[in-house]
């Protein structure tokens, strides 16, 4: 493959990712300032309530940080060519990763979302091309719960997961023979 293929980033589907976070945080400080007024028969400790709060607050907030930045991000979403998979499609983005690194192409699904995993059996190359801590912890748990720290999802892209699936798979074919 002598051209490259660029998908962008979905300004659309990262501002609906947005208000999403903004909700979330929203209802978090609602939980920690008054927990008694969202107490129910399932829920009937204020206490678990405001952890609850600050547990979606804290995650939520972190999200919104990484949101915001990729919302004003002016990169293409996500390069693929001779020299492999560059990804700036998601906070644990790294860069480039190179055809020869990646040894298959998994498939996983956390509630709705599926997420393309590029197994290698270099992870600590790429997990030490982490930015910051966050990342760092992220690609490790990926690691460890999903074989391998190199996850691509396509709710940023100006793609289809299904379509981003297919292209991924074709162009990995193509570099095994």
């Amino acid at each position: 493959m002598e051209n490259k293929i660029e998908i962008q980033l979905s300004k659309t589907k990262i501002l609906l990712l947005l208000i999403g976070a903004t909700v979330f945080v929203t209802l978090g400080i609602l939980f920690i300032i008054n927990p008694e007024q969202y107490a129910n028969i399932r829920f009937r400790n204020a206490e678990t309530i405001r952890v609850a709060g600050i547990a979606s607050a804290a995650f939520f907030g972190l999200c919104l940080v990484f949101i915001t930045k990729k919302l004003f991000d002016k990169k293409v979403g996500l390069t693929i060519d001779q020299n492999g998979i560059t990804d700036n499609s998601n906070a644990t983005s790294i860069g480039l990763i190179e055809w020869d690194d990646i040894k298959n192409i998994g498939t996983v699904q956390v509630a709705s979302t599926k997420i393309l995993m590029l197994e290698t059996d270099k992870p600590e190359k790429y997990i030490g091309r982490a930015k910051n801590r966050i990342t760092k912890r992220a690609m490790k748990a990926n690691h460890k719960m999903y074989g391998s720290p190199l996850s691509i999802i396509s709710n940023s892209l100006k793609i289809k997961y299904d379509d981003l699936e297919q292209l991924i798979r074709e162009e990995f074919e193509k570099r095994k023979k």
